[in-house]
């Protein structure tokens, strides 16, 4: 039975999340209903992350084991029809090996969250950016930032309903980065805890506005305490860049 990988773009905003709930239209429910369409299979798709309602994805990648084999062009196209009128797309699929797994054979994960930093309101980007009126240092939202990097407990940066074994993660990547009025904040790591890109970010906004000073961010996270963070940004600006393997 062949193993398909699939990279997939995707506009988080109507859909409650990556991951099949009993409530709420997803991401995954919309991919497996497309397999089914095609070949009448009931196949679950694995994603790589599990990205929270609202949450968008550039590079999403997903595997799949479909009994009925098909030329992997094929299939793209065909799970691109099926989708419409869902905001997803199938970029490329191809055959793997049957011991390829979208997410426990990933190396790193990379994340880009978005800021609009200006006053006027969103027309164009509503849903895909946050807009943060105040103006940001991002210079010490920058520098705020390296103090993450490396492998700490992140509990301060955990959602309270995280599932994962442990707090601790090995943050490679915390960059800050202005482009006019647009503001990127660029991570990456081999994976992260529920909410903890978000955490950061809101924590990193208020250095930003100058409520947080760099050490005011380093002692939230040696307090491991969920209460010490700051605020948890919206899910509007974050995507799912790429997934390396």
């Amino acid at each position: 039975m062949p193993r398909y990988k699939l990279i997939i773009e995707y506009d988080g905003g109507p859909f409650s999340g990556w991951q099949i709930q009993d409530n709420g239209s997803t991401v995954q429910g919309a991919l497996e209903t497309a397999v089914k369409a095609i070949c009448g299979e009931q196949v679950r798709v694995h994603g790589a992350g599990r990205t929270d309602a609202g949450v968008h994805a550039l590079g999403q990648i997903a595997h799949c084991d479909i009994e009925k084999p098909f030329p992997p062009g094929r299939l793209r196209d065909g799970l691109n029809a099926h989708l419409r009128p869902h905001p997803i797309g199938v970029l490329s699929a191809e055959i793997v090996a049957d011991d390829f797994e979208a997410r426990f054979s990933a190396t790193k994960r990379h994340y880009r969250y978005r800021i609009t930093n200006h006053r006027a309101n969103l027309a164009l980007d509503i849903g895909k950016t946050w807009r943060v009126p105040r103006h940001l240092d991002t210079d010490a939202m920058h520098a705020a930032a390296q103090r993450l990097l490396g492998r700490h407990d992140f509990t301060t940066f955990r959602d309270t309903e995280c599932q994962a074994k442990s707090p601790e993660k090995t943050l490679d990547q915390l960059d800050v980065i202005r482009d006019g009025d647009a503001v990127s904040i660029l991570t990456s790591a081999r994976s992260f805890l529920h909410s903890q890109v978000r955490s950061m970010v809101g924590s990193l906004v208020w250095v930003g506005e100058g409520r947080w000073s760099a050490v005011d961010l380093a002692a939230a996270l040696a307090a491991r305490n969920r209460a010490a963070c700051g605020p948890v940004a919206p899910p509007d600006g974050l995507y799912l860049v790429r997934v390396d393997y």
